[in-house]
């Protein structure tokens, strides 16, 4: 599974891909807004310090409007990945954008009917919002479960199911097996996926008894 970080914050990005374990970035109106930067100016630099995919999206609702972004919107980085909202405008402006060879998320998946379009569409990844769907009583991961397999009975659809809104660390563990993709995690999410209680325990049990012994490893 890749794991994309769900972030504006070009600090918090530029710590969390020095790991290494960061294959691309997520970003939404929301979080630019919350950011205080320039648009533009924050997708361009996110974009430098990773090399996998950054979601840009969208702001306008007409298909025009959404195709003259998107492509403003690529011409920033390669790497950037357009978002464009599943509604029939955003469908015809994936397509659009598809075939121009520009990356296309398409955000805001709550069905997998709503997925199957967005495929035929040529999404390059569909973004189902699993946490939204637990807030109203529904189980987000049955929609990747279900969307796994409709594509998987379709050799020609290569969309990539990219697990959004996650919550927490179970959320990761669930889509994985369900078979996302992607999941884009929030910075804090990203980072209890390594907590654990006994690891800390059994490193501190560890540590102990190495310091009874008096010994050092040699550093080179």
């Amino acid at each position: 599974m890749k794991f994309f970080i769900d972030s504006a914050d070009v600090g918090e990005i530029k710590t969390w891909a020095a790991t290494g374990l960061i294959d691309g970035v997520t970003t939404n109106p929301s979080l630019i807004a919350k950011s205080g930067r320039k648009f533009t100016d924050a997708i361009a630099e996110i974009c430098d310090l990773v090399d996998g995919p950054v979601s840009a999206e969208v702001t306008a609702t007409d298909v025009e409007g959404m195709i003259a972004e998107g492509r403003a919107l690529a011409k920033i980085a390669e790497n950037v990945a357009v978002k464009v909202p599943l509604t029939w405008a955003g469908l015809r402006a994936c397509k659009t954008l598809t075939e121009e060879d520009t990356m296309v998320n398409v955000t805001l998946c709550f069905s997998a009917n709503q997925a199957l379009l967005a495929a035929k569409a040529g999404a390059t990844f569909i973004s189902p919002f699993i946490g939204r769907l637990d807030d109203v009583g529904e189980d987000g991961m049955a929609l990747i479960r279900d969307i796994r397999a409709i594509y998987d009975n379709y050799m020609g659809l290569e969309t990539e199911i990219l697990a959004a809104s996650i919550r927490h660390p179970m959320h990761v563990t669930e889509a994985a097996k369900a078979g996302a993709d992607v999941a884009t995690l929030p910075p804090n999410v990203f980072k209890q996926l390594i907590e654990h209680p006994l690891t800390e325990k059994g490193l501190a049990a560890f540590l102990a008894d190495w310091a009874k012994t008096g010994q050092t490893v040699p550093r080179k």
